[in-house]
């Protein structure tokens, strides 16, 4: 079914784009073929891997997959806005209209331009986003706090070793307090991973590293990961949280599970068990790998929520769709009840689609601040 669902839009492009293209007969097979190659990527990653989301191919030609499915998919985007347009002047001059084949090269050359720079931003380490975050009864001590939230690396073929390496460098460079990963860190097994993870264990700040699991955690041995985490320094947040105390003052920072983890027979996320025990009255952090139950976390009295998951939608445009499936929330920030909830672009995303257009990684650099009275 999900190699259909992304052989639908390849499909779409062979009949309305290359069949009515003035060429001859054997280009436009030659074409549509090659279309049609590029368009069954996600199965290769299967038979490279046993699964979509880990293609266990070389990085430039993960990086060619991505520019050619990428560019059906735009092709087909653009196809159905010149057939929507050209249908509804049909409807008004009532006559009927052919499409002319300048027009398709046009459209058809753009989507190929986007899609190499839309690969091209997909795939460098990111730059520094700093957002700020006023908490209501912040202990003085915590009054500029600084926190670095990284999430969604999908560590891979991709996103490998020297890109970790990478932003290790980058992210020690940000004088933080503490890191937080908020999920999805890896695509593949420990054993294919290793090598490509290894820098994390560089990650340096003075109050720790912590780690939830995301959604890909589970795809491949949720269990055997949060071990390998903890050997290389994080520290997990399962359903379960911490105290960061400075100058004898204290926060709550809470951490849960990804809302898969049942389906691979691991504990649902659970906020109230996350916060069992923790001191009444001090500000509470919260970790959740998906957006999509910040409601539920608002009502247990959280104060701010850090997610990722969404990848920042990616694409403007496709943004739109991304928050209808995750309640709304796609990214940057949003109030919640009284909860704070902040939604990050990724560090990286999804081998699979990796493509970005309007919708820029980010190493986020999070600075608290006392909520003054009446603000």
């Amino acid at each position: 079914m999900f190699h259909l669902m992304f052989s639908l839009p390849c499909l779409y492009v062979i009949v309305r784009f290359i069949w009515p293209m003035p060429w001859a007969l054997s280009t436009r097979l030659a074409v549509g073929l090659l279309l049609v190659c590029a368009s069954q990527y996600h199965l290769y990653a299967r038979l490279s891997s046993g699964s979509v989301f880990s293609p266990e191919f070389p990085r430039a030609v993960v990086m060619l997959f991505n520019w050619g499915f990428g560019a059906i998919l735009l092709i087909a985007v653009f196809q159905v806005i010149v057939d929507l347009g050209t249908l509804l002047a049909m409807l008004v001059r009532r006559r009927w209209l052919a499409i002319p084949a300048r027009l398709r090269y046009g459209f058809g050359s753009l989507a190929l331009m986007l899609a190499a720079v839309g690969v091209h931003q997909a795939v460098g380490v990111p730059a520094v986003k700093d957002v700020e975050f006023k908490i209501a009864d912040l202990p003085p001590q915590f009054d500029g706090y600084k926190v670095l939230q990284l999430t969604d690396l999908h560590i891979s073929r991709l996103f490998n070793e020297p890109w970790t390496e990478a932003v290790v460098k980058a992210s020690n460079a940000l004088g933080v307090n503490l890191i937080v990963v908020t999920g999805d860190l890896i695509d593949g097994s420990v054993v294919d991973r290793a090598q490509d993870i290894a820098p994390l264990s560089q990650l340096r700040a003075p109050d720790g590293v912590y780690v939830i699991p995301g959604n890909h955690e589970y795809f491949f041995d949720n269990q055997a990961w949060m071990q390998h985490f903890r050997s290389l320094g994080m520290i997990p947040l399962a359903n379960s949280h911490t105290l960061i105390e400075r100058g004898g003052a204290h926060i709550v920072l809470a951490g849960v599970t990804d809302v898969t983890a049942p389906r691979t027979g691991f504990p649902a996320p659970d906020v109230k068990q996350a916060l069992a025990g923790a001191p009444q009255g001090v500000p509470i952090i919260l970790l959740d790998h998906q957006p999509r139950n910040a409601a539920t976390a608002a009502q247990q009295g959280v104060a701010l929520q850090l997610s990722g998951h969404t990848h920042g939608g990616m694409i403007l445009g496709l943004d739109r769709f991304i928050a209808m499936a995750n309640e709304g929330y796609v990214s940057g920030l949003y109030n919640v009840g009284a909860m704070q909830l902040y939604v990050n672009n990724g560090t990286a995303l999804w081998p699979g689609f990796a493509l970005r257009l309007g919708k820029p990684a980010e190493l986020t650099r999070i600075t608290l601040r006392r909520q003054s009275p009446g603000s």
